[in-house]
């Protein structure tokens, strides 16, 4: 797979001077949910209004997501907002209904990226689309297996591809839901310094109150964007509840960021900072 700028047309064309922040609950949950955090994230550094259709859940008798029906309720939102739309794709079928229903953006989930027949299997049915696809890191810490998704859809002639850092699941006991292994991320990135890299700070942490360090610690090694969890009443969400902050506190980790200009020269020394912290 070559460093080609392609990869990264699709960041550049929104022309922003912020990082891109893909925002919005874990699930759809009914469209009064769906509608009302749209409005309240329509004024705000959003650009892509964030939804869980269908939910892959560990154990069978959960909530596994409101299906085909919430694709029409982001479209709504999509119309009355202009927000652009996401969500998780993991089968051909889910691809062909997300295209059908015009959602501007699919990423593949963690668990999806572990099956080279999965990816596959997306890849094929997306072959060729303009739509941005995001290749969310595999659940265990292995960068080849990340790296071999993201050639898939290459191969695919995907042109508009990013990947989504959301840690790796560890049996060891740690202050996050997923540690993030910074490094894993950092060495995807110097190979492949054109495709947009994405922290999830959400499914890193698992907790609120820690998104903004995260999303901080991520903004420091030049990722490209934020997709951050977002629902107005988080404690009552169908799932996730936890990790999710409302829209106030979004726009107040907007605010506590520091997002530092390009030209800016120390730049290139907090980003070499970060790089050593995260070895």
């Amino acid at each position: 797979m070559e460093n080609k700028k392609e990869f990264r047309s699709w960041l550049d064309a929104h022309k922003l001077e912020h990082p891109i922040v893909i925002a919005g609950p874990c699930s759809a949950e009914t469209e009064e949910q769906v509608l009302k955090i749209a409005h309240e994230l329509k004024d705000t550094d959003v650009t892509y209004l964030r939804a869980g259709i269908w939910k892959p859940r560990t154990r069978p008798g959960n909530f596994e997501g409101v299906g085909a029906i919430g694709l029409k309720w982001l479209q709504k939102a999509k119309a009355e907002t202009g927000l652009l739309t996401a969500t998780e794709v993991a089968n051909r079928a889910h691809v062909e209904l997300a295209l059908e229903h015009d959602i501007d953006l699919l990423w593949i989930g963690a668990r999806s990226t572990v099956s080279p027949f999965i990816v596959q299997e997306i890849a094929d049915a997306l072959e060729g689309t303009d739509k941005v696809v995001l290749v969310k890191n595999p659940v265990n810490p292995d960068l080849a297996l990340w790296i071999g998704a993201v050639e898939r859809f290459h191969t695919a002639n995907i042109k508009n591809l990013g990947v989504i850092h959301r840690g790796f699941s560890t049996y060891d006991k740690s202050k996050y839901r997923n540690n993030p292994e910074w490094q894993i991320a950092v060495d995807f990135q110097t190979r492949y310094p054109d495709i947009p890299l994405i922290c999830d700070p959400s499914h890193i942490t698992g907790k609120r109150d820690m998104i903004l360090e995260v999303s901080q610690t991520a903004l420091d090694l030049n990722f490209d964007g934020l997709m951050i969890e977002t629902h107005y009443d988080p404690d009552n969400a169908w799932s996730d509840a936890a990790q999710q902050v409302t829209p106030d506190s979004l726009i107040q980790i907007f605010k506590d960021l520091r997002i530092r200009k390009e030209q800016d020269d120390e730049v290139g020394y907090q980003s070499k900072l970060g790089v050593l912290r995260a070895q």
